[in-house]
């Protein structure tokens, strides 16, 4: 039995110091999440969630993308979801336009560095405008036509107030990547924007716990279940997450003097599901955005102008099955293309060849590159199955159990935010036990 190298953790000053400015940052992440938008009409913000109507669902959904800070309107509202949006477009675009392509290849540190500094740049507009579209969401869906900002648009007398506004949203947003940026290098490495997320998803939890609970009538149930299928779903994500099918591998022996070895046995493990959470990411973004633009017309002086919007913020909204059918077919759609992105930029079939490594039966090059992308089709589809599925539990124990259908919360924390939450703290993991064997820790991190 080996001990657990858990114990090293505070012991080594280096990993004991990424750990205290991870968890410094954090807190202030979380300290400025409750800094509210200037202005900000709180009981009427109040009682849009309390609503209970379909647009509400929309604002818990933009809830859930911007780790519970939409609720309370802060300056951090929309978290560091623009730069996440900004970035999957450009990883997007890179396979389209020939000349990006070409770039990433020729130079792929360079190409980063591109792409890292253009996906800041794009960030910058899309917070903006996600900012101006969930100010119209929340001033179109306000009960008794209450606005939670006044005098909200770009006319003369308050344009400049509505400016300062829109700025200081997206200057939260930068603030939070910048945050995340920092964790990421003096912290857990590359894991800074995914624990901002993680931790706005986490710190719900016990407000979620606390409205089941003051459900008198079926608190015992609902806590119960909410204990239950949480962990069944746990288990089951990280099932999935483990999945692998290992492609058999000949690689090339070694020259021992004026002899060369016998080929070497090895394999290529290639994911079950590679594209991870962007799927969700993505189709939630593409969601969203129908009624974030609708909600510029909702108002509009032509009644098939203002009718048509607000059929599409309903269709839109979170609540209506037509949004989680194609929720669920947009996730595996785009698990199917985001896969393939990540892979044709991996180039398998070249880089075997190069190394003069050849699968069984297969010949190298393109053939290899045909071969693995038709295993990785199949292997996808269960992926991309069950990921849908992930995305749309809430709704289809809705369908089965109508009690559940009236309490939002009866998760702790949504399907998808608990694929993210635990694909999360599965990185965080490895990182930490790489970070303890590069100290010279090689004990297991779990007890065996």
């Amino acid at each position: 039995m080996k001990r657990s190298s858990w114990r090293y953790l505070w012991s080594a000053q280096d990993i004991r110091r990424k750990l205290l400015v991870t968890i410094m940052l954090l807190a202030i992440y979380r300290l400025a999440a409750h800094v509210p938008v200037p202005g900000v009409n709180r009981v009427a913000l109040a009682s849009i969630f309390a609503a209970g109507s379909a647009g509400s669902g929309l604002l818990g959904l933009l809830d859930l993308l911007s780790g519970g800070t939409v609720s309370s309107f802060s300056v951090l509202a929309m978290g560091v979801y623009p730069y996440i949006t900004a970035q999957i477009i450009l990883q997007l675009l890179v396979p389209i336009i020939p000349a990006l392509q070409k770039r990433m290849e020729e130079d792929p540190r360079e190409g980063q560095k591109w792409m890292e500094k253009w996906t800041y740049i794009l960030a910058v507009p899309m917070a903006a405008l996600q900012a101006v579209g969930q100010i119209n969401i929340f001033n179109q869906l306000s009960p008794g036509g209450v606005p939670i900002i006044t005098n909200f648009g770009f006319v003369a007398g308050s344009f400049i107030r509505s400016f300062s506004i829109i700025f200081s949203m997206t200057a939260g947003t930068m603030f939070a990547i910048w945050l995340g940026e920092l964790i990421s290098e003096f912290g857990i490495r590359n894991q800074g924007l995914s624990l901002i997320i993680f931790a706005g998803i986490v710190s719900r939890i016990p407000a979620n716990f606390s409205r089941l609970w003051a459900d008198q009538q079926n608190r015992i149930f609902l806590v119960i279940f909410a204990l239950v299928i949480t962990t069944l779903t746990i288990f089951a994500i990280v099932y999935v997450q483990q999945g692998r099918r290992n492609v058999p591998v000949m690689y090339p022996g070694r020259r021992v003097g004026n002899r060369m070895s016998m080929p070497v046995k090895g394999t290529l493990p290639l994911m079950v599901n590679m594209a991870g959470m962007i799927p969700l990411i993505f189709a939630q973004s593409l969601l969203t955005f129908p009624a974030i633009l609708a909600s510029f017309f909702a108002k509009s002086s032509v009644a098939w102008v203002a009718s048509t919007a607000t059929k599409v913020q309903q269709l839109f909204g979170g609540t209506s099955n037509f949004y989680w059918v194609t929720y669920f077919i947009l996730v595996v759609v785009f698990t199917f293309f985001y896969t393939n992105v990540l892979f044709q930029q991996q180039n398998y079939g070249e880089n075997l060849k190069k190394v003069g490594a050849q699968i069984p039966g297969v010949s190298r090059g393109a053939p290899t590159q045909k071969y693995l992308n038709k295993v990785l089709s199949r292997i996808t589809l269960p992926g991309a199955l069950f990921l849908g599925l992930v995305a749309v539990l809430p709704w289809l124990l809705g369908l089965f159990i109508p009690i559940l259908a009236q309490n939002q919360n009866a998760l702790l924390i949504t399907s998808a935010g608990l694929l993210i939450v635990v694909g999360v703290v599965r990185d965080a993991f490895f990182n930490i036990q790489a970070e303890l064997k590069l100290h010279g820790y090689e004990d297991a991190m779990l007890i065996r």
